[in-house]
């Protein structure tokens, strides 16, 4: 996303309820992207004559989702103003690494119909083209949006969350050390647990539930 893209993103994410004027400008920001962008699609819903929820993706995205969109991970970002109003990136991997962003919805709320509702408004824009895996937070209410439209997807947890999970619940710091390295590393499932059942016998934790 360039500067200016990210500073129409943010201004639409301190919108609860959008007033009278502001869903047209919005809509008017896409469009004309849309004259330097043919391929760029967005989708939403009004509620009350309102904008309720607004999903878009760019040209470049929808190329790079067809590519990479094998893995799915979702990142909602949660801007601090009195609306609170969720923004969720769809993002993945290319095959250098690197973050690709699929695709952005603004939310109305973080209820699992909204989840199903822009899921599919974000799947028909890509084809319906189904990934084989969707990484999350753990959101309860998005888990069970994602078996609902992605039903033959596996779904993982964020490392990088179960890792904040863990370094707020465990205080020693060598065993998270060795929690971390199996985290991050790249492993096969045997390799994997031999190094997670010597780690635990280490720290003497075959009884620690």
């Amino acid at each position: 996303m360039t500067d200016a893209d990210k500073a129409q993103a943010d201004s639409l994410s301190r919108r609860a309820k959008i007033k009278d004027g502001d869903a047209h400008a919005a809509l008017s920001y896409l469009i004309s992207k849309a004259d330097e962008d043919p391929l760029l699609q967005g989708k939403f819903t009004l509620k009350d004559g309102k904008l309720d929820n607004l999903v878009w993706v760019d040209g470049s995205s929808i190329t790079d989702y067809q590519c990479f969109g094998d893995v799915l991970a979702f990142d909602t970002i949660y801007q601090k103003n009195k609306y609170n109003r969720p923004l969720v990136v769809f993002l993945g991997t290319n095959h250098h690494g690197q973050t690709c962003i699929f695709g952005c919805d603004l939310l109305s709320d973080e209820k699992r119909e909204t989840y199903v509702l822009v899921l599919n408004m974000f799947m028909e824009i890509m084809g319906n083209k189904q990934p084989i895996a969707v990484v999350t937070d753990g959101d309860l209410a998005m888990r069970e949006a994602i078996k609902e439209v992605l039903p033959n997807a596996a779904h993982r947890l964020c490392a990088w969350h179960l890792y904040r999970n863990a370094c707020e619940a465990i205080k020693n710091s060598k065993f998270l050390d060795g929690l971390k390295h199996l985290m991050y590393g790249n492993f096969f499932s045997e390799e994997f647990e031999r190094r997670w059942h010597n780690l635990i016998s280490e720290y003497r934790l075959s009884e620690n539930e």
